[in-house]
């Protein structure tokens, strides 16, 4: 097995283990795997090929949906004020 794939899974552990975390401590661990998981799909599909790497960004989206719909609300202006 390659190393982006062994980096990608133990991505996914310490994933799962954050979410476990209060939320207020989510966001200070969750920002720093986001950015990773970025660079560890890019280097998926730099060995593995772009369908690999689709697969990964698949996965990433569906798990960190909640925080790209708040940054992509908040990048086009349409975030909402909540009380």
């Amino acid at each position: 097995m390659s190393p982006v794939l062994i980096l990608a899974g133990l991505w996914v552990i310490a994933a799962t283990i954050v979410a476990f975390l209060p939320m207020k401590y989510q966001r200070i661990v969750g920002l720093p795997l986001l950015f990773a998981a970025l660079a560890l799909i890019v280097w998926m599909g730099l060995e593995h090929g772009i369908w690999v790497a689709a697969i990964g960004l698949f996965a990433f989206v569906s798990m960190f949906r909640k925080p790209l719909m708040y940054f992509w609300r908040k990048a086009t202006g349409k975030l909402e004020d909540t009380p």
